[in-house]
């Protein structure tokens, strides 16, 4: 393996100090042409053109000495950084960064994007990244070859949007370009380019020229969007599904369609913190992370405790399982935005209520129950809801009735201030 290894970023400014003394001492270089063609790579050095990062990896880990890999922009996002740090290489790298394409973009624009989603767009898989532009008024997309302006243009075809189209940044062929969406597929790209969506929010991207020292665009192969991917991994398709789905088993009061509804009044989103107060099997743990939101579930079963953190593990969510009898065991935790109460009655939803979370959402075997809940609620200061659900699972075979779950659904909500 090689004795070091650093990957620098490069985005068309003069190299830092960092960056120059790592490549003096290098005795292998890896990079595209132009990175190849850098004064600064030392003439001696062993050069391997950078079109696979996989055989790239490869012969780096052979190698005896000092290893650089250039990439363009920020080598961390989206770049080489992942593929060579993946464990069928078992390199440990060294990053000297530079400004990445997207920030340089943006810069290009005069807009902030720490508002904005990021995707990459491939050809295989083009239509994520035009279904992210169409769900949100601020996207950038790290373009690729067959999935350019041009193909996210008629991809998006009556969704009108407004395209900042970033050319060759960083280079003496750097140009921007603002126009319609409609406009775009009239009119060929030069690779790399970075396109803004703008769009539904009224905002009016910058029409200043290209400066110098701006990033490169660049496209690696690895993820297609920032941060974590809303589909957790795993997941069968759906959400509020029966027991073998997750091949577990519900408890009484666990129906699909009662969980449905408390999904729906739960509405979990990322940045969101949730309890899950009694989680049974886990079922609703799971979902409710797997839209994005951070969850904490408590329950008094150790075994119970023990199904849940296996199906996180299973879906590849990230829960925080608490074993313990609420509501004493709740003063330790931090403030929630909503709670799901899965058991423990009128007590638990009067202790929930002190917190002050937005929603409570719980249920209730009987009326006689269902009231007291409601009670404590109403006198925590939220607004109730009550439904009454029935469901009925039907064997198809016969149209018989194979199960009946009957359950009382309660949602509090604190009225905005």
């Amino acid at each position: 393996m090689a004795d070091r290894v650093t990957v620098i970023g490069w985005d068309g400014t003069p190299l830092t100090d960092a960056a120059r003394s790592a490549l003096a001492a290098a005795t292998l270089v890896a990079g595209a042409a132009h990175h190849l063609a850098l004064p600064e790579v030392p003439p001696g050095a062993e050069r391997i053109r950078l079109g696979s990062v996989d055989l790239a990896a490869r012969r780096i880990a052979q190698h005896r000495g000092s290893a650089v890999v250039l990439a363009d922009g920020d080598p961390g996002f989206f770049g080489v950084v992942r593929a060579l740090r993946a464990p069928e290489h078992g390199l440990e790298v060294e990053v000297v960064p530079a400004v990445s394409s997207v920030a340089a973009a943006f810069a290009r624009a005069g807009m902030p994007w720490d508002d904005a989603q990021v995707v990459v767009a491939h050809s295989r898989d083009l239509r994520r990244a035009v279904n992210v532009c169409r769900a949100h008024t601020k996207v950038a997309v790290l373009t690729s070859p067959g999935a350019g302006p041009a193909e996210l243009a008629l991809l998006l075809g009556p969704v009108h949007r407004t395209f900042v189209i970033c050319e060759a940044l960083g280079t003496e062929r750097e140009q921007v370009t603002v126009l319609t969406s409609d406009k775009a597929a009239d009119h060929a790209w030069r690779d790399p380019n970075v396109v803004i969506v703008i769009g539904g929010s009224g905002i009016t991207p910058a029409r200043g020229g290209p400066a110098a020292g701006a990033a490169r665009g660049t496209l690696q192969s690895g993820g297609w969007i920032a941060g974590r991917d809303p589909g957790y991994p795993g997941a069968v398709r759906g959400w509020a599904l029966p027991g073998p789905a997750y091949g577990t088993v519900l408890g009484e009061s666990e129906s699909p369609q009662l969980r449905a509804l408390q999904l729906a009044r739960i509405g979990p989103r990322l940045g969101d913190l949730v309890w899950d107060i009694g989680a049974g099997s886990g079922a609703a743990a799971v979902e409710t992370a797997g839209f994005g939101a951070a969850v904490i579930t408590v329950d008094r079963d150790p075994d119970a405790c023990e199904r849940t953190d296996t199906l996180a593990r299973r879906f590849g969510v990230q829960l925080q399982v608490v074993q313990g009898v609420a509501p004493g065991v709740l003063e330790d935790l931090p403030e929630p935005d909503v709670v799901r109460i899965g058991g423990g009655g009128a007590p638990v939803v009067a202790a929930c209520a002190a917190r002050r979370p937005e929603r409570i959402v719980t249920h209730a075997a009987t009326r006689d129950e269902a009231e007291a809940i409601g009670q404590a609620l109403e006198d925590g200061g939220y607004a109730v809801e009550c439904v009454l659900l029935q469901s009925v699972e039907l064997d198809t075979r016969g149209w018989t009735e194979r199960e009946r779950a009957v359950a009382f659904m309660l949602c509090g909500h604190r009225p905005h201030q």
